[in-house]
C-alpha cells in the first residue's frame, strides 16, 4: 500500500534499513523487560509492512515467547497467499493491530492505491481463527470522516467477536516534511487534522454498533 498519508514514507524501499538477526532483536527487546513488565507491553512489528518478513517476524515472535514477552502484529492486512507461514505467524502473536483504510473500495484506492479486498478478507480470517484483534482507523477530513464510511465499518465489524476495540486515530501532517525531503509531492496538503467533534461524531457512530471505540 502507498497510503497518501503515511508518515514513514522513509520505509517504502524493501532495500533499504539494515539487516539484523532474530537473536540481536530479542537481545535488544529483553533489555526493555523492565519497562514492559511495568507498562503490561511487549514488542510491536511494524512498518512498512511486518507480513513482508512473516518468516523473520515469526521467528522473532517466537523467541520473544521463549523469554514471556508479548507480541504484537501491526499491519495492513494485506495477504497475497496464506501460506503456512501466516498461520505459524498468527499462532506467535498475541495480538493484531490491523489498519483498515477505507470500507469503501473506490476511496480505498484513490487513498491508498490499492483494493480493499485483501485487507476484508484477512480482518475475516483473523475473526474466523478468534484471534484478538484491535481495528484501527485513521480519520482523514474529506477521505474516512463522512457518516457512511463510519457505518460500513460498523456493519462490517458488528458481529467479529475477536474484535476487543476500534482505535480512532485523528489525521496528522507529521510526516509531510519527509515527503518534502524525498522530493515527493505531499498530495494531502491542506488537509487539516479533524476536530473533536468530528472524532466525537465518528466515534458515536461505531459505538451504536457495539464496538468500545477510544482515540
Amino acid at each position: 500500500m502507498r497510503c497518501l498519508y503515511c508518515h514513514n514514507r522513509d520505509t517504502w524501499d524493501t532495500h533499504g534499513g539494515k539487516e539484523v538477526t532474530v537473536e540481536e532483536l530479542v537481545k535488544e527487546a529483553v533489555t526493555y523487560r523492565h519497562f514492559m513488565n511495568a507498562s503490561g507491553g511487549g514488542v510491536t512489528a511494524s512498518g512498512g509492512e511486518a507480513i513482508l518478513q512473516a518468516e523473520f517476524v515469526r521467528d522473532w515472535f517466537r523467541a520473544c515467547h521463549e523469554e514471556g514477552i508479548h507480541t504484537c502484529l501491526d499491519t495492513n492486512g494485506f495477504v497475497r497467499r496464506y501460506d503456512p507461514v501466516i498461520d505459524e505467524l498468527l499462532d506467535a502473536t498475541d495480538l493484531v493491530m490491523l489498519d483498515l483504510k477505507q470500507m469503501d473500495d473506490s476511496v480505498h484506492q484513490n487513498l491508498v492505491g490499492v483494493s480493499n479486498h485483501r485487507t476484508l478478507e484477512f480482518a475475516r480470517y483473523l475473526a474466523k481463527r478468534n484471534q484478538k484483534t484491535w481495528i484501527r482507523y485513521v480519520v482523514v477530513p474529506g477521505w474516512s470522516d463522512d457518516d457512511k464510511s463510519a457505518h460500513m465499518l460498523g456493519e462490517f465489524t458488528q458481529n467479529m467477536t475477536n474484535i476487543e476495540k476500534i482505535e480512532l486515530l485523528p489525521y496528522h501532517e507529521l510526516g509531510k516534511h519527509k515527503w518534502i525531503a524525498m522530493g515527493e509531492e505531499y498530495k494531502l496538503d491542506g488537509v487539516k487534522p479533524p476536530t473533536a467533534e468530528i472524532m466525537d461524531r465518528v466515534k458515536g457512530i461505531l459505538e451504536s454498533y457495539g464496538h468500545k471505540v477510544i482515540y
